[in-house]
């Protein structure tokens, strides 16, 4: 793969990434393998530079791989043709000059960064190709067989550098492992609190202009007769718009925070749900709520429970034309039991397709997270019976929510 290769996607956007997460380097790194190369074959070049007079085909050779420093350049884009075209320009000298193998240094260079951008093929090609190349070249051009063996060691040296090659490449493989993996952490937390914001303002508001509805349908039906009822359902109207105005500011002010969090009101909890049942009494409904708790479940809990139970609330306004309703929770055997049944006409056929079913789906989504069950069904006597368990040993945890 080219060292400048388009990056996965879901990885965020690429200036938003480090440059090995990227694919490619900073430009300073292209110049530093240049200048390194030719640093390096500096002293090689002094050595055939003194002996130029009885040796000039030498100096010459040592110029050639002086000058394949700058093809270097084109490693990023061309990774393959590099390392041939450096190969092609150092071999020469390597077969021929003598003293350290300073003309090595760029095919080294280009062998590495080869295998670092995936021309694998091409790296192995080439110095295979200068295994056998390069020791012909040396024996011809001095005509002794022991300097085959300088040769022979190069390649021996380069082909043990595409281990750390690989080394790098699969350092570099590993970083964006871990960067896809990171984004998609990020994403599915960011997916997490966008539905976790949509199901608090759909219980929120299904809650509250359906008690709005119904108290206004108290008030404008006993205004004439019983005005007192009908200020008191007034009354009732305020207090849910004023309460479903907090907490609307509250689910809305974390969106609103410079740093992504803003004081919000206290989340409902346990010691709300009987304000909340007051409210449905004094719309006439019956209701009966009963709590045999031991301990104290976590906050996360105590929310869940409360969405539930308010929810639950708002489908009886809403559709089951029921007149009583009987809220019981409980704690046994490790679970925190929540049940609500009502004496109306029970779970209709077509739940799931209704708005109806999205309330359902909120409060089945709310259990599940806490590692609990939900269960909606129409028991033998009639009316509808929703049932939540969550275990009291996660709900202790306190996960916030």
């Amino acid at each position: 793969m080219p060292w400048n290769a388009p990056s996965d996607p879901g990885t965020g956007a690429p200036w938003q990434r480090a440059p090995w997460a990227r694919g490619e380097g900073p430009r300073g790194a292209r110049w530093f393998a240049v200048l390194v190369a030719a640093l390096l074959q500096l002293p090689g070049l002094a050595i055939a530079a003194a002996g130029a007079s009885h040796d000039p085909l030498a100096l010459a050779l040592a110029l050639l791989a002086f000058a394949a420093s700058f093809v270097l350049l084109a490693g990023r884009s061309y990774p393959g043709i590099t390392v041939v075209a450096t190969a092609v320009l150092c071999a020469p000298a390597i077969a021929v000059t003598t003293g350290p193998p300073f003309s090595a240094v760029p095919l080294a260079f280009a062998v590495v960064g080869a295998v670092v951008r995936g021309a694998r093929v091409w790296a192995w090609g080439t110095l295979a190709g200068f295994a056998v190349a390069g020791p012909a070249a040396a024996y011809l051009l001095r005509g002794d067989a022991a300097a085959m063996i300088r040769p022979l060691i190069v390649a021996l040296v380069l082909m043990l550098l595409i281990g750390v090659g690989e080394a790098l490449r699969n350092r570099r493989e590993r970083f964006r492992e871990i960067a896809r993996t990171v984004a998609a952490r990020r994403e599915a937390a960011a997916e997490a609190e966008r539905l976790r914001i949509a199901r608090e303002l759909h219980d929120v508001l299904a809650h509250s202009l359906s008690q709005i509805s119904v108290q206004a349908g108290v008030g404008l039906h006993l205004f004439d007769t019983r005005p007192e009822k009908a200020r008191e359902s007034l009354e009732a109207i305020k207090a849910t718009s004023g309460q479903a105005l907090e907490e609307v500011r509250g689910v809305l002010g974390f969106l609103r925070g410079p740093d992504g969090y803003a004081a919000r009101s206290p989340e409902p909890d346990l010691a709300r749900i009987p304000v909340l049942v007051d409210t449905y009494r004094s719309a006439g409904l019956e209701v009966d709520y009963d709590v045999e708790l031991h301990s104290t479940p976590s906050a996360a809990a105590q929310l869940a429970l409360y969405r539930i139970v308010q929810e639950s609330l708002t489908n009886v306004g809403r559709h089951a034309q029921a007149t009583t309703v009987r809220i019981h929770l409980v704690e046994e055997h490790g679970w925190l039991v929540l049940t609500v049944q009502d004496d109306g006409r029970g779970l209709p056929a077509d739940m799931e397709r209704r708005e109806g079913g999205r309330g359902m789906l909120g409060m089945r989504e709310r259990a599940e997270l806490l590692g609990g069950r939900f269960d909606a069904r129409t028991p033998e006597g009639g009316g509808l019976l929703i049932e939540a368990r969550l275990p009291l040993a996660a709900a202790g945890e306190g996960v916030s929510r």
